[in-house]
């Protein structure tokens, strides 16, 4: 006899949530879920509310209502540092790198979370503190190999270019260990050639590391390479849900990015 798969509960989840600012919904009532290992993708047309919802699941915003679950953790309205901490690691549309640090550096901040020598033996420079040290410099060299800038480890982030900046970002996301990595905009500056290139890591990453991806992305070519499921939202509800090719077919997605056709208009 046999018996039916019990499917594993989503790593991450968002339940009726809502954020508001002032008189504005920005967010209205999304459920949204994050299967483990899975890779889902958060399009809408400008101002939909996709990166106000990625700001309310990572801790930039309070939910005014719902609830951001991961795992089995309520981390609603949590500080980002501790969300970062629980296990959700996220680059940002707008780059946020310390630029007059290494690409090295970079990745290391994210690590301080993880190592245990505190001030006392930092500044005795204990056998334990020295060996924490090169281990975050080895871990920092293998992200960055990892996303093919290990060129470039020594170099100021701020004389990256654009599409090293976004990778060093990804790498840094990475060091937090986390088990969701939130990824807005991550295509954004790079040629068609990078694009493609960064949905093979995409899927190296979910493959290797066993970490579940959400982006937000206005490509949809990397959209429809990259996702399992696509998630789309208007004017802050959430309209469509399934398979690329089932948004890609959608009327409601293809009204919202295009407008509702005049009646009686010539095709």
């Amino acid at each position: 006899m046999t018996h039916a798969a019990v499917a594993a509960p989503p790593v991450l989840r968002a339940e009726r949530v809502v954020v508001r600012f002032g008189g504005l919904v920005a967010v209205n009532g999304v459920d949204f879920t994050i299967p483990q290992g899975g890779i889902v993708s958060m399009i809408g047309p400008n101002g939909a509310g996709k990166t106000t919802f990625f700001n309310a699941l990572t801790g930039l915003y309070r939910p005014t209502s719902g609830r951001v679950i991961l795992g089995d953790k309520n981390i609603t309205g949590l500080p980002p540092h501790r969300v970062a901490a629980q296990g959700i690691g996220r680059t940002f549309q707008n780059i946020r790198l310390f630029g007059l640090m290494t690409a090295e550096e970079n990745v290391k901040v994210a690590m301080h979370s993880h190592l245990r020598s505190g001030v006392a033996r930092t500044i005795l420079r204990s056998p334990r503190q020295r060996r924490e040290e090169r281990e975050a410099h080895e871990a920092a060299r293998e992200l960055l190999d990892y996303m093919g800038i290990g060129r470039s480890a020594e170099e100021y982030a701020r004389n990256l270019s654009y599409g090293d900046q976004r990778r060093l970002e990804v790498a840094r996301a990475l060091a937090l260990r986390p088990q969701v990595l939130l990824l807005d905009e991550p295509t954004a500056g790079m040629n068609p050639r990078e694009s493609a290139q960064f949905t093979q890591v995409v899927h190296r990453i979910r493959a290797e590391r066993g970490l579940s991806v959400l982006l937000i992305e206005h490509d949809m070519s990397v959209v429809m390479r990259v996702s399992d499921r696509i998630t789309v939202l208007d004017r802050g509800e959430k309209i469509a849900e399934g398979s690329p090719a089932e948004i890609r077919a959608d009327e409601r997605v293809i009204e919202a990015y295009l407008g509702r056709p005049r009646e009686g208009r010539a095709s």
